[in-house]
């Protein structure tokens, strides 16, 4: 544990040598990470809970967006860097992870040496609000309302219930979630506060759908310059494919390389594919395809 900008982090540090951040996504922990890290050989590995996820605190605050909106969770992720002295890192991101690590590298270029992310991506627009993905992302607008704490908040039934239906939902239809995952997802979502806590990423703004109606395409010369892979899977019921359209709009040194037959949960569910992607970086090789260049 280290105490940065108000909230006490969790994280696991392991290996040694370049320096990769692991950052996971809702609804999960650092442990999303555990097929990845061993493939890793040669790194200096870094998973943290997210503010709000696992053992890390769980405040819950008035005004989310002071602590728990993508730039204030990517403060708490340089902070945690620098304290604990890593050099400029491949960062790794997915679902909420991804739009931390975008926010990282935006705000601290000196800390990130390269990202290998999954969607989401800036570039969705108006889309998020058609009918199909309006039956997906009604989750976001129901973690705003009392109703959500109230319904599953401090009752650990209602929470496996709750996130197995995501588990189930958006992975790829090879993937199961095991009931020992579930078993450890439940004994830090389910503490009366878990929950409300890790829903103040939703209320504070930062999910998809909030960001799509304010989402404004940046001059050529504003585009995020980080070097890129975005891995893109086949079976996200979230972000379809056709979504990945816009990357070269937002980003200018990014690749983007398709992942067939799996879904949402990329550490979980291709974590060879993210490991090529680190050690190509840190190689000097760019990203390991060079599908969809930009």
């Amino acid at each position: 544990m280290v105490a940065v900008d108000g909230f006490s982090l969790a994280y696991d540090l392991a290996g040694s040598g370049p320096a990769v951040v692991l950052l996971h996504g809702w609804p999960g922990d650092r442990t999303d990470y555990r097929d990845l890290v061993p493939l890793l050989s040669g790194c200096r590995v870094l998973v943290p809970d997210l503010r709000g996820f696992g053992a890390s605190d769980k405040h819950v605050v008035e005004d989310p967006a002071e602590q728990y909106s993508g730039a204030a969770q990517a403060r708490g992720v340089a902070d945690l860097i620098t304290t604990l002295g890593l050099e400029p890192a491949v960062v790794v991101g997915y679902d909420i992870g991804s739009r931390i690590a975008q926010e990282l590298a935006r705000a601290r270029p000196d800390l990130v040496r390269a990202m290998v992310i999954c969607p989401p991506l800036p570039g969705v627009g108006a889309r998020v609000f058609g009918p199909r993905p309006l039956r997906e992302f009604w989750y976001q607008s129901f973690h705003r309302l009392p109703l959500s704490e109230a319904l599953v908040d401090g009752k650990p039934d209602a929470v496996r219930a709750y996130l197995r239906h995501f588990w189930e939902h958006w992975s790829g239809p090879s993937f199961t979630v095991s009931d020992e995952h579930l078993d450890h997802l439940v004994s830090v979502y389910g503490p009366p506060g878990a929950f409300t806590a890790s829903v103040q990423w939703y209320r504070a703004g930062a999910g998809t759908a909030a960001r799509a109606a304010a989402e404004t395409t940046p001059a050529p010369e504003d585009r995020l310059a980080t070097p890129t892979a975005v891995l893109w899977p086949e079976h996200d019921p979230l972000f379809p494919r056709e979504w990945s359209d816009r990357v070269g709009e937002f980003f200018s040194q990014a690749r983007l390389r398709f992942v067939d037959g799996v879904g949402h949960y990329a550490p979980l569910e291709y974590p060879a594919v993210i490991a090529e992607e680190v050690h190509a970086f840190l190689a000097n090789e760019g990203p390991a395809s060079d599908e969809g260049a930009w």
